[in-house]
């Protein structure tokens, strides 16, 4: 069994609709290989939701149509994002003010394998 991984980049994204075709396109023929290029980052792969996206604050449930691009990185450890390499291909581009997102690095706590 291959051993999970210690430390993920987990981004999230919702974009306008009027430039998501245009986003996407940048997305998988630069953004992703240029982070794929950056020291410490091991993989990636992008996912969409598509759909109903149910949420929960403090016990009050909502269900909202919506599509949500994720993508989750594979990382050597939480350095990998400070690289000068990562540093310079960070960001959204000019696709910024048409995109929602939020950004997470995530390590893991146990310390022994799962």
């Amino acid at each position: 069994m291959t051993a999970l991984p210690r430390c993920l980049l987990i981004v999230t994204a919702e974009v306008d609709a009027a430039v998501e075709a245009d986003w996407n396109t940048w997305y998988d023929n630069v953004h992703l290989p240029d982070a794929l290029a950056c020291p410490g980052v091991l993989r990636g792969m992008r996912y969409v939701t598509d759909g109903v996206v149910s949420r929960t604050d403090r016990g009050a449930g909502s269900r909202t149509p919506r599509r949500i691009y994720t993508t989750v990185y594979e990382l050597s450890g939480p350095e990998a994002v400070a690289t000068p390499e990562f540093t310079a291909m960070r960001g959204w581009a000019q696709f910024a003010p048409h995109v929602r997102s939020e950004t997470r690095v995530i390590e893991a706590v146990m310390k022994g394998d799962a």
